[in-house]
């Protein structure tokens, strides 16, 4: 759901015709002019017209129309000039203010826009719309601590703002509180939405997977589904894709949803001049697009990828739209590529003519239809090939987007009417990985608080994860195995008492189950290796995690399904030489799971075959990736410089 800031723009006195400076007629006449733009959209023109009816005119209504219009076409530094000149010129006019700080936040400048907002003078009232902007501000900046008692006090002024009540909720799950987020988005629902029903029924469901209240979940879901089903397709609708790639199980829903949702991405952009692939001399120029070249997973995955391009035969380019966390990873990424563009804070337009101008020919997305998701961007079409990768489980359902890229596992070509783009599969596995992370000496159990000698199932997944019927399988193996104990990941704050109180009506001692804070990597993997199995969940399997468990020696036992995020387990396991651990049914897992429980010698023989560098090379070897990846791109490139359209690339050439 949008940061939604609706506003109140005053409206001018209209002049009379007798006695009023010419100036001052034209200056309205213009302001009407804009008026009709701004009804249309065309927020441009709109922005031109306020303007110039500003510069006759330098009262407040033309001065804030102006600044409001120059944010809706994009043109955010010129909207702040506008707007601090007109509450300079009426330091009273609380109004100036807000836009201001508008601007900046569209331009992701954060701080200042707190700043801006707290220079309104003491004696004018904070009304509903600067409170409002105050908490958006604080909250962008990820100071949501400070940004719940703003928006509670907002919504003392108008309780019944629906999107107050949402985006108080997504400070509250960023804070870890997803049950009370969860509470506050189904506010906001009663209340009406709008336009966003779909997507915030989606956060919905999320946040109640998020806190494992299984029963409302389930409420939010069945409600969800009648929704979709009811939705024609090609209906552009704002959706939550990323809910329903990873909790749903029926591939052609999740399709749906996506559709939906790219659609309503492309309806508010005008696409780029067409560009079409064409042979050129010199390298191939590559662009990858993300908002995470930071410290995240997904930079953890591909940093050794991006070094080991060959910059004989391609040109790197990385577009970034996120922050820049002064990490280690972060310098590494920067160094990894030729051109870092900073792209942060500005419109997707914008961001479309910085790649157009690159002249990048195959343009990568990494986020797909996730949280910052860089759809818009793509909707404008900037390069002549546009290719999805690694950082969704699943189609985007844009008509944009020529190829997903995936592997003979996650992606087989059988299902490709899960697909909206063509399927282009690697050879070993769709997931790059680091050789070059650490491997830490594995943390001592009597240092994580875990039994020597029991059996420790490993189930570090986010908690959105852990379906009732996945926790009732891991309660049932703790039944069979009562030398074992579960040691699970204390993702939020709901987490720890939810999934106790759920195991002690299970029959389960909740002492029994083991919660491991969230740390570092390094400190991470040190500790994963401390246990013996490590237990998948499913629709959505773990992926980087998984990774990180093979990394360290353990093994995963996976239960593998019908979308891309069941098949991520099958993957890491096919290409590091384990598919005796791929499992099809939930009899299956358990039998598998209580097989290697009552076989320790099996167990040890799994760990030694991970220990050896040779036998896992394939998911590991991040630089036999990028060469994979790189002859991948290529076909997809002679393909395009041919005049042919896309189409499924198998793993074999």
């Amino acid at each position: 759901m949008a940061h939604t800031m609706p506003l109140q723009l005053p409206t001018p006195r209209a002049p009379h015709a007798q006695g009023t400076p010419a100036p001052a007629r034209r200056a309205y006449r213009l302001w009407q002019t804009g008026q009709g733009h701004a009804q249309h959209q065309r927020w441009g023109q709109a922005a031109n017209a306020f303007a110039s009816a500003h510069d006759l005119a330098p009262d407040p209504p033309y001065g804030l129309a102006a600044a409001h219009a120059l944010i809706c076409a994009g043109r955010a530094p010129q909207a702040v000039q506008r707007a601090r000149a007109t509450r300079q010129q009426f330091p009273d006019n609380a109004l100036g203010y807000t836009l201001e700080s508008h601007a900046l936040l569209a331009m992701g400048r954060h701080a200042e826009a707190v700043q801006c907002l707290n220079q309104q003078p003491a004696h004018v009232a904070r009304d509903v719309d600067h409170l409002r902007s105050l908490a958006l501000a604080l909250q962008r900046g990820q100071r949501h601590a400070d940004a719940v008692p703003v928006f509670i006090q907002a919504l003392s002024l108008k309780m019944t703002d629906a999107h107050l009540h949402f985006q108080l909720g997504m400070s509250f799950k960023d804070l870890g509180l997803k049950a009370e987020a969860a509470e506050c988005v189904r506010t906001a629902i009663a209340l009406g939405v709008g336009s966003s029903d779909m997507a915030a029924r989606g956060q919905l469901w999320f946040l109640e997977r998020e806190s494992c209240r299984w029963a409302q979940a389930e409420s939010a879901a069945r409600d969800l589904h009648e929704i979709v089903r009811a939705l024609p397709d090609g209906t552009p609708m704002e959706a939550n894709p990323f809910t329903h790639a990873t909790l749903a199980d029926d591939p052609l829903q999740v399709l749906k949803v996506a559709r939906h949702h790219a659609l309503h991405a492309q309806r508010q952009c005008q696409p780029l001049p067409t560009r079409t692939a064409q042979a050129h001399a010199g390298r191939l120029r590559l662009g990858y697009l993300s908002a995470d070249f930071h410290t995240h997973a997904t930079s953890q995955l591909m940093v050794q990828l991006l070094e080991a391009h060959d910059r004989a035969a391609f040109e790197v380019h990385l577009f970034s739209t996120g922050p820049d966390d002064a990490s280690a990873l972060r310098g590494r990424i920067e160094r990894a590529c030729e051109h870092f563009v900073d792209l942060r804070g500005l419109p997707a337009p914008a961001m479309a003519e910085r790649v157009r101008a690159a002249g990048i020919d195959i343009l990568i997305d990494l986020k797909g239809a996730t949280f910052d998701t860089l759809l818009p961007v793509l909707a404008h079409r900037p390069a002549p090939l546009q290719v999805t990768w690694l950082g969704f489980p699943g189609s985007t359902g844009a008509p944009f987007i020529d190829y997903l890229i995936g592997d003979p596992q996650v992606t087989p070509l059988a299902h490709a009417d899960h697909f909206s783009e063509k399927i282009a599969q690697l050879p070993q596995c769709y997931q790059p990985n680091d050789a070059h992370r650490e491997w830490p000496q594995p943390t001592p159990r009597a240092e994580l608080g875990l039994p020597e000698y029991a059996l420790v199932l490993c189930a570090f997944h986010q908690s959105y994860k852990i379906s009732p019927a996945v926790f009732d399988t891991w309660c049932e193996l703790l039944h069979e195995l009562p030398q074992a104990v579960l040691w699970l990941l204390h993702w939020n704050t709901n987490v720890g008492q939810a999934l106790r109180q759920a195991a002690a009506q299970r029959g389960i001692d909740s002492q029994r189950l083991h919660f491991a804070p969230v740390v570092p990597l390094t400190e991470h993997l040190a500790r994963l290796a401390s246990a013996d199995l490590y237990l998948d969940a499913w629709p959505c399997n773990a992926h980087t995690t998984a990774g990180e468990a093979l990394w360290m020696g353990v093994p995963v036992v996976t239960l593998t399904g019908p979308t891309f995020a069941q098949r991520v387990g099958a993957s890491l396991l096919t290409s590091v030489g384990l598919p005796g651990l791929i499992t099809h049914d939930v009899a299956a897992y358990r039998r598998r799971v209580v097989d290697l429980a009552a076989k320790p010698s099996e167990l040890l023989a799994l760990r030694l075959h991970l220990a050896q560098p040779w036998r896992t090379k394939p998911l590991f070897d991040g630089a036999q990736r990028a060469r994979e990846l790189e002859a991948l791109l290529q076909r997809m490139w002679q393909r395009a410089v041919s005049g042919l359209p896309a189409d499924h690339l198998g793993e074999q050439a």
